[in-house]
């Protein structure tokens, strides 16, 4: 759309993709990636962290399940997206104003992790990716509630409970440089990816009611 603000990002899953259901019966799910920069300190010839950024993102429809069926915290990602402005109140009635990304694209970084690409059929979405490990971690569906359509804030809570789940073509790949995982169930390179990468460092990604910034 003309004026859009496209970026892409790159950074860890701070959390597994949360899949959730609209009404309509349209899938979006969320998460948050964690991107650290790096600088090379000459005074301790060393490289530093720098400052994070979390950037709430939501990708939606087939490529949403895709998401969730093949993504795990502590994986790094690169995504490529529109940013948007979003407005609301908090429980304490204050108004508040976050930064998000509507992705419109997300893949594994493979500067220290493989994945084998599988396409899916559940229609118009592309080929989800799965790694070399023995399960794959998926989202949870819970049902959000409002009209359908993109219009529908991403992040609301509540409603009935959903119909998807997580499994699908396997996985399990290491994420981040943080580590090499090869247990059983995509338990492995969950923890290695949380301080690896480029990015290490991160934290705990900022609570649903307060703006990433």
């Amino acid at each position: 759309m003309a004026g859009d603000t496209v970026i892409t990002i790159i950074g860890n899953l701070t959390a597994d993709p949360e899949l959730r259901f609209t009404p309509s019966g349209a899938a979006v799910a969320n998460f948050t990636v964690a991107s650290t920069p790096r600088q090379f300190d000459r005074q301790s010839n060393e490289w530093k962290d720098g400052e994070t950024l979390f950037m709430r993102c939501s990708v939606w429809r087939d490529a949403a399940e895709n998401v969730a069926e093949s993504l795990q915290r502590g994986m790094r990602v690169i995504a490529s997206g529109r940013l948007k402005s979003r407005s609301y109140e908090t429980k304490e009635g204050e108004k508040r104003t976050v930064t998000e990304m509507d992705v419109d694209e997300i893949g594994p970084s493979l500067r220290s992790a493989t994945a084998k690409v599988a396409k899916t059929q559940r229609g118009s979405g592309g080929g989800g990716f799965s790694g070399g490990g023995q399960g794959a971690g998926g989202g949870q569906g819970n049902q959000v509630g409002g009209q359908g359509g993109q219009a529908e804030d991403p992040w609301a809570t509540g409603g009935g409970s959903g119909g998807s789940s997580g499994g699908g073509q396997g996985g399990g790949w290491s994420g981040g440089q943080g580590g090499s995982g090869s247990g059983s169930g995509g338990s492995g390179g969950t923890q290695g990816g949380q301080n690896g990468g480029q990015g290490g460092g991160w934290g705990q990604a900022p609570s649903y009611d307060e703006p990433p910034f």
